[in-house]
C-alpha cells in the first residue's frame, strides 16, 4: 500500500510550524500507524534529514503516549475504541492523503513535530489522584466489601490510560473526561472516601490551574476516547466539586466563626 502524508513538523513550541509532505510507499496492509511512521522514519534517515519526532512506548494500547491527530481525529476516525497504534493501515484506503498532526491544546506545548507536553495531566494526579492509605502486604480479598456496581463502575474509570484524545477533541480543550475518571476510580470505592472532598477540589482547582477549558457537553471526548470511556463521570465529578465546595465554604465560615 502507497500514501501521501502530509506530516506537521515543528522544531519546538517556539518556533512555526508547518505541513510537509513524505510518500509512504510498499506499506503493508497488516502495519501499524506507527510502524508505517517508522518505515517512513528510515527513508528519511537515509537521505539524512531530520526524522519525524513522535511518541511511542507500549505498541498495545495501555500507556497512551501514541497521541496523534490522523486526518483531524485524535488517534484516528476509527470507532472500534483503540489508540494510534493500534490503527492499522488496511483501515486506509490505497493511495489516500493522511494528515497527521500534533494534539492541540494550549495545556499540552508541543515539543517536537508529533510530540506535545503532557505532563498537566500528572500535576493534577500529584494534586489528589491518590489515597493516604497504609501500604503493606495485600489485604484478603473479601476483607473490604465492595457492590459489584461500584466496582464496575471504578474499574471503568481506571481504564483511563491519560492519553490527552479528549482534550485534543474537545472545542473547549477540557480535561473534565480524564480528571473525572482519575477521581471517579478512587471516589467509587470506600478506599476513597476519607479525602473525596478535599481531593476534588484539589484535583478541578489544578485543572483550570493548567489552562484546560469546561466542559459543554459537546461529548467528543468520550467519542474518541480509546478506552470509551463514558461523559456521565463528568457529571459525577461536577456533582461532588458543588458538595465539597459547600462543605469548604461552610468550614471556613466555621473557622472564622471561631475566631
Amino acid at each position: 500500500m502507497n500514501f501521501h502524508l502530509k506530516i506537521w513538523r515543528q522544531r519546538d513550541a517556539n518556533s512555526p510550524g508547518q505541513l510537509e509532505d513524505h510518500e509512504a510507499k510498499d506499506i503493508p496492509a497488516s502495519a501499524s500507524f506507527l510502524e508505517m511512521l517508522d518505515i517512513v522514519n528510515e527513508g528519511v534517515t537515509m537521505r539524512g534529514e531530520e526524522p519525524i519526532a513522535h511518541d511511542s512506548d507500549c505498541r498495545e494500547g495501555i500507556c497512551g503516549t501514541c497521541s496523534l491527530t490522523i486526518n483531524g481525529v485524535p488517534h484516528g476516525n476509527n470507532k472500534a475504541g483503540i489508540a494510534t497504534c493500534q490503527l492499522h493501515m488496511r483501515t486506509f484506503q490505497d493511495g489516500e492523503t493522511i494528515y497527521v498532526e500534533p494534539f492541540r491544546a494550549k495545556a499540552f506545548p508541543i515539543v517536537r513535530d508529533l510530540i506535545v507536553d503532557r505532563s498537566a495531566f500528572d500535576r493534577i494526579i500529584q494534586a489528589g489522584g491518590y489515597v493516604s492509605v497504609r501500604t503493606g502486604s495485600a489485604p484478603d480479598a473479601n476483607a473490604l466489601p465492595i457492590p459489584k456496581q461500584s466496582a464496575d463502575l471504578a474499574m471503568d474509570a481506571a481504564a483511563c490510560i491519560g492519553c490527552g484524545a479528549c482534550v485534543a477533541a474537545c472545542p473547549n480543550s477540557s480535561a473534565m473526561l480524564f480528571t473525572s475518571a482519575k477521581m471517579g476510580q478512587l471516589s467509587l470505592l470506600p478506599q476513597g472516601q476519607a479525602e473525596r472532598g478535599r481531593r476534588t477540589l484539589a484535583m478541578v482547582r489544578q485543572m483550570d490551574a493548567e489552562g484546560f477549558g469546561n466542559c459543554s457537553n459537546v461529548y467528543n471526548c468520550s467519542a474518541v476516547c480509546p478506552k470509551e470511556i463514558s461523559a456521565s463521570f463528568i457529571a459525577r465529578m461536577n456533582r461532588d466539586y458543588m458538595l465539597a465546595s459547600v462543605q469548604d465554604g461552610l468550614s471556613a465560615n466555621e473557622v472564622r466563626s471561631g475566631e
